[in-house]
């Protein structure tokens, strides 16, 4: 089991004649992941990567089944990318785009109500069901197979969380990199939600960062639910100062929750396994799952 992709899942990629797209596409066509296609806007009858490209994505869904697409579309379009695949009954929608407008995201979070769409991202690395499928730009050789869920902010350390767990002979069931940005399609809350529900994943890495209250409504929601399973949790930015963005247009310190010490303190309270450096994640999990 995993959650969100898996090996039968059918991939359009947005943006797909680019140079990021076709990097990124070659190296998912290469890891095993199902890419059926791209979309480039007056491409539509050719081929790349010994793949369809389509005009729209309505196309591409129309002619391949696609329900799953990824966007390297540049930041000025990647929101009209977005909706596109919405509108085309994409379920799952993973933006890798850094630098898109919060006026932009404003809208499509309202374009998304209601509608049958996932939204992982903007800016962010992606979504991995280790050693079946990726949608994504993320080192696939990292992932493991097995029975931790990560859920990260920071793309960088989703890939140092999974070194951490493969080194502590455990494995991954899926990795999701929700983005850094002030406004997502998903939170962490709804990610830690799905991996709590799904059979296959033993126990859940948190990583979160300074800015925002999506790691205090994660921690809460958490104690809410019984704390059913085992998480291990990281905030990064410990020593960031106050009032100045640190990486991530969404980190940084606006209020006395945004903190790392705050989250830190909060996630604790909650029930989950706090570390203060990444490098203790593989042994703080091992150690939990041993007892």
């Amino acid at each position: 089991m995993s959650i969100l992709i898996n090996k039968n899942s059918k991939i359009l990629v947005q943006g797909f004649t680019g140079t990021e797209g076709s990097f990124h596409a070659s190296q998912m066509i290469e890891y095993g992941s199902q890419v059926v296609g791209g979309v480039t806007p007056g491409k539509g009858g050719s081929q790349h990567l010994d793949r369809p490209v389509f005009n729209s994505v309505a196309d591409g869904v129309k002619q391949t089944g696609a329900n799953v697409s990824i966007i390297f579309v540049p930041p000025a379009f990647a929101a009209d990318a977005i909706m596109e695949a919405a509108e085309a009954g994409i379920e799952l929608v993973v933006c890798i785009t850094e630098g898109i407008p919060v006026q932009d995201m404003v809208n499509v979070k309202s374009y998304l109500q209601g509608k049958n769409t996932r939204l992982i991202g903007p800016n962010c690395p992606g979504v991995i069901t280790a050693e079946e499928c990726k949608v994504g730009i993320m080192p696939g050789f990292v992932f493991v197979k097995g029975r931790i869920g990560i859920v990260s902010k920071s793309g960088t350390l989703t890939y140092e969380a999974a070194d951490q767990v493969a080194k502590a002979g455990l494995g991954i069931s899926t990795a999701v990199g929700i983005g850094g940005d002030p406004i997502i399609g998903t939170t962490i809350k709804e990610a830690v939600e799905l991996f709590m529900n799904d059979p296959e994943t033993e126990a859940i890495v948190m990583i979160g960062e300074i800015g925002g209250g999506m790691e205090a409504e994660a921690a809460r929601w958490i104690k809410a639910n019984g704390n059913t399973k085992p998480v291990v949790g990281f905030i990064a930015g410990q020593t960031a100062p106050p009032g100045r963005r640190m990486g991530h247009a969404g980190a940084i310190v606006g209020g006395a929750e945004d903190t790392a010490a705050a989250k830190m303190q909060i996630m604790s309270e909650c029930g989950i396994h706090v570390v203060s450096s990444p490098a203790d994640i593989g042994i703080k999990m091992a150690s939990i799952l041993k007892k």
